[in-house]
């Protein structure tokens, strides 16, 4: 009894060990993958951009100065006129500061039906310092066609903070524009509908590549049938006949592939920024790095005259002068065909920041012996 529950027991623990190990065979793997719908879009359908121009009232003295911008003393005139209040003879007199003209900007998104609310942005056009708790007015939102999509109104964030002394002030984040939170009303469709597309619907990779093209295509004709090929590294054509493009779709964006990455090095010079794809590789190469740094140092000193001296009491200055060949740094050799894991642990080995690396990353280009494309910016 007790040899048959030791055997038990064992069982039960090799089935645990090769549950974990099957666990991180397959977790790299399924962890690489990725949705078809988080890399690919669908041709047709987009968002739209709109566009308005409006009044911002309720600010605390912070709005634009009418005697500078005219846009806003026409449009506050304008307004006032269509609501049954002639200023045209008191323009001189009109010098509120609590109104300022904004430009309002939303995106409307697919499939967005008319009473839907959406998001809006608003930015200062004028002079105005601060949009904080003002109230944006009625405003149409036109898209480039120039009908009215939506209608935005409401009150104002900006997540700022501005404050002013009379010396000194400080401003944290962009006081002159904001976000509306579904401040704008869908008056307008825009007509498209996928079930109206006729027998075939194009699938466009966010980042084109032949490679993952293919592999979209094959995982596709894998799943659901023969229906798919991508006809150029950003397109891959769907053939539903008489299937319903409603139900392929949402077959098709859960499946997932293995994207494949050019091997590409981005370097951004003004900020120090340096990124390596996975399939960045180097022949082999020898780099020595080092720099002549030059550090002269004036220390003042206060000399005192001696006793009985009748002398005067200066001061002086102490130069130390430190020079730094930079005879510490080796030369370093890069095997051929190393990965990226080894391409940084190398270069770091050399001791160099990012700015050298990015000056030895341009010299092992020049030199052909990197194999990937290299973007400054």
């Amino acid at each position: 009894m007790a040899w048959s529950r030791l055997i038990v027991l064992i069982v039960r623990a090799l089935l645990s060990l090769q549950l974990v190990a099957s666990l991180l065979v397959a977790g790299p793997s399924a962890y690489a993958q990725v949705r078809i719908k988080d890399i690919t879009d669908v041709e047709g359908v987009r968002a739209n951009q709109l566009i308005g121009y409006g009044l911002v009232v309720g600010l605390a003295g912070t709005g634009d100065k009418l005697d500078n911008a005219v846009f806003t003393r026409e449009s506050l005139i304008g307004m006032l006129e269509r609501l049954g209040v002639n200023t045209r003879d008191q323009v001189a007199k009109l010098q509120t500061k609590n109104l300022a003209a904004v430009m309002v900007t939303a995106e409307l998104p697919a499939f967005t039906h008319s009473g839907g609310r959406i998001d809006v942005s608003v930015s200062a056009l004028g002079d105005a310092t601060n949009l904080t708790g003002g109230t944006l007015l009625v405003t149409p939102l036109l898209a480039a066609d120039g009908d009215v999509y939506a209608v935005a109104q409401g009150a104002i964030s900006t997540g700022a903070i501005a404050a002013k002394g009379a010396s000194a002030s400080v401003t944290r984040g962009v006081p002159t524009a904001g976000q509306i939170a579904n401040g704008a009303i869908v008056e307008k469709e825009v007509a498209f509908r996928l079930d109206k597309g006729g027998n075939s619907l194009r699938l466009g990779l966010r980042n084109p590549d032949l490679t993952t093209a293919l592999r979209i295509a094959t995982e596709i004709n894998r799943a659901i049938g023969p229906i798919s090929k991508a006809i150029d590294p950003r397109t891959v054509v769907l053939d539903i006949m008489a299937r319903d493009p409603i139900e392929v779709l949402g077959k098709i964006e859960n499946l997932r592939i293995q994207p494949d990455n050019p091997a590409i090095v981005i370097i951004d010079e003004a900020s120090g920024t340096i990124v390596m794809g996975d399939n960045v590789r180097i022949s082999t190469v020898a780099i020595a790095q080092g720099n002549l740094t030059i550090r002269v140092t004036e220390t003042p000193q206060v000399s005192q005259p001696g006793p009985l001296s009748n002398g005067t009491t200066t001061t002086v200055q102490r130069t130390q002068i430190q020079i730094d060949d930079g005879h510490d740094k080796k030369l370093g050799i890069l095997e051929s065909g190393v990965t990226l894991r080894d391409l940084v642990a190398s270069l770091n080995a050399l001791g160099v920041g990012p700015r050298d690396l990015i000056s030895i990353l341009q010299s092992i280009k020049a030199a052909g012996a990197l194999q990937a494309d290299l973007q400054v910016k």
